[in-house]
Parts: structure tokens; C-alpha cells; sequence
């Protein structure tokens, strides 16, 4: 998002305010102004004329221009009603310098979760990826993907969802019943690229299970809608991406804010390594992301890249 538009949008959403103070305001001719009013007209915003100036009457259900109007972090949205997947469209643009960008779907037709597996995005959800560049070394890469899982989980309750999150990278709606202890809501993964001692860029992929109809998804899966009812997604996205850009820039509050939000510490679990299985209560998360484990045999710290299962056990 440009500065003039991020601008614009910042005196819109303040109320009514006339061509020549949004020209005055912005640096521009009243010409350009009228021309960024018909552009958002042409998003699908509802942008009246009257005696006090332009208001924004109603704004688009979902979209770049949606998620930006009013959108309290510095991010430029690139949207796609249909993507193959937003992580790939992501990594293209990591690659190419981007920072600071989110790439938003309604419906991806190519998406994976972690270790590949693979992930239905229906329209409807909430399907992102955010590019940015910490200045960070690559071994403290997955603090952000619990930082994600916070945010994830934050708007999901906003939303009226009791969410939760199972280590290392899922959010879950309580139920025993389940093989993983939860119905899956939103699923998270991380990439990266960096050298040594420094990261180029990381990017983290959300997929959220938001206006989607149960049927759609597969067992052991729910959504917002199932839980509690249809979302304005443009808000939940906002909540999100508010809540991780404020956590990505105090990240020695991350691992307390996971902390308040986890299902996993305090069960019996079972963790499955490529060559061990480990059974044991989990107990805590050390930076930038490992479950300690209490066993028998005494604590273990399980780091996300070691782990293919993780399964609470009944007492």
C-alpha cells in the first residue's frame, strides 16, 4: 500500500473530510484525490459526497482495500479470490525484496500443511501469508510461528470460537474425543531464508477454517462457522495481523502469550521423533519454540523440526 493511500485511508476512516483538506492533507491535486475516491468506488467501497466532505458508508465484505481500510499495522495486502497457494505467491516475493506484505485468498486450490500433508482451503476461509524480514538469527525462526498461533487463536476467540493451541503449529477447539484432542481450526508454517548467522526473510502462512461449511471439510476439522456462526473475515484478518505485528516487535513477549493460549502444556503426550517416541507431560516451551517434555527419564526439549506427531494421552 502506497503512502498516499494509507494516507487516505487513515483520514476516511476518521469521518467526513472534503476534497481540498483530503489534497491539503495528502500533498496531492483535489484532481488525484477525486481519482483515489473513484479508485476505492471501483473496489467496492461505498463513498458518498456530502455537505461535510466525503464518508465512507460501507466498506467491501473482503479484499485488499477491505483489510487495509482501518487496518492498524503496515502491511500491503495483495488479494486473490483464487490462488494455488498464497505461501508460493509469498516466497516469489520474498525473494524478490518484498517486505511487510500479505498475500490473501479466498480459496487456495494447491495448499500443504507441515510435512506436506495436505490442506483443504475452500472458499470462504482465511488463507494468508505474511513476508517479512526480522533481524534475527535463522535458529530463532519458529518464536514467529508461535507468535502466529497467538494471533490466529486471539482473533478466533474474538470471534466467539473457545480456540486454543496444540504445539508446535496447530489451533484447536477442545474435544477429547479427537485422535490430536481438538477439532482443528487454523493451521500455521513457516518458512525461511537466511545465512549463518542472519535471516533474508521469513514467511508465515496462515489457514484459517472461517465462513466454511463442515461438510467441506474433512474429519477431525471445524470452523468459525460451525463453532459460532459466520465472521466479517475483513475484521478477523485485521485482529490477526494487528495481534502478530505487535508481537514480532516485542518478541520477549511471545512465549507468555502462547503460554496463556496452549492445550498442550499440562497433558500427557506422546511425541513421535524420526527415531524415537517420547511419552511424557508436557511442561513448558523454551525459546524459540521446543515443548519440554517431563518423562520418566527426566525432561526433554523437543524442537518443531524433530517432531512428525505429537498425541495427547489419557491419563
Amino acid at each position: 500500500m502506497n503512502e498516499t493511500r494509507r494516507a487516505l485511508f487513515d483520514e476516511l476512516s476518521s469521518g467526513a473530510v472534503s476534497g481540498p483538506a483530503l489534497a491539503e492533507r495528502l500533498g496531492v491535486s483535489r484532481a488525484a484525490v477525486w481519482k483515489q475516491v473513484e479508485a476505492l468506488r471501483d473496489e467496492g467501497f461505498v463513498v458518498e459526497s456530502t455537505d461535510a466532505g466525503y464518508v465512507v458508508a460501507e466498506v467491501p465484505e473482503f479484499g485488499a482495500g477491505a483489510v487495509e481500510y482501518g487496518l492498524d499495522a503496515g502491511y500491503t495486502i495483495e488479494y486473490h479470490d483464487t490462488i494455488g497457494s498464497t505461501n508460493d505467491r509469498g516466497r516469489d516475493l520474498a525473494k524478490a525484496g518484498e517486505r511487510d506484505v500479505v498475500v490473501l485468498a479466498d480459496e487456495q486450490t494447491g495448499s500443504r500443511g507441515r510435512l506436506r500433508r495436505a490442506w483443504t482451503a475452500p472458499s470462504g476461509g482465511v488463507w494468508l501469508s505474511i513476508v517479512f524480514r526480522p533481524e534475527c538469527p535463522p535458529a530463532h525462526a519458529p518464536i514467529y510461528t508461535l507468535a502466529a498461533a497467538v494471533a490466529t487463536t486471539r482473533a478466533a476467540r474474538e470471534a466467539g470460537v473457545d480456540a486454543s493451541i496444540k504445539w508446535p503449529n496447530d489451533v484447536l477447539v477442545s474435544d477429547d474425543t479427537t485422535e490430536r484432542g481438538g477439532r482443528k481450526l487454523a493451521g500455521i508454517l513457516t518458512e525461511m531464508e537466511g545465512e549463518a548467522n542472519r535471516v533474508s526473510w521469513i514467511l508465515v502462512g496462515i489457514g484459517v477454517n472461517a465462513n466454511v461449511d463442515g461438510a467441506l471439510l474433512p474429519a477431525g476439522a471445524t470452523s468459525v462457522r460451525e463453532e459460532a456462526g459466520d465472521v466479517e473475515r475483513r475484521l478477523f484478518v485485521q485482529r490477526l495481523l494487528e495481534t502478530f505485528d505487535d508481537l514480532r516487535g516485542d518478541p520477549d513477549t511471545i512465549l507468555d502469550a502462547w503460554r496463556d493460549h496452549a492445550d498442550t502444556l499440562g497433558r500427557r503426550v506422546r511425541v513421535e521423533l524420526t527415531n524415537e517416541t517420547i511419552e511424557g507431560e508436557a511442561v513448558d516451551v523454551e525459546f524459540p519454540g521446543a515443548l519440554v517434555v517431563r518423562t520418566e527419564r527426566g525432561e526433554r526439549v523437543i524442537h518443531t523440526g524433530d517432531c512428525e506427531h505429537l498425541r495427547p494421552v489419557g491419563e
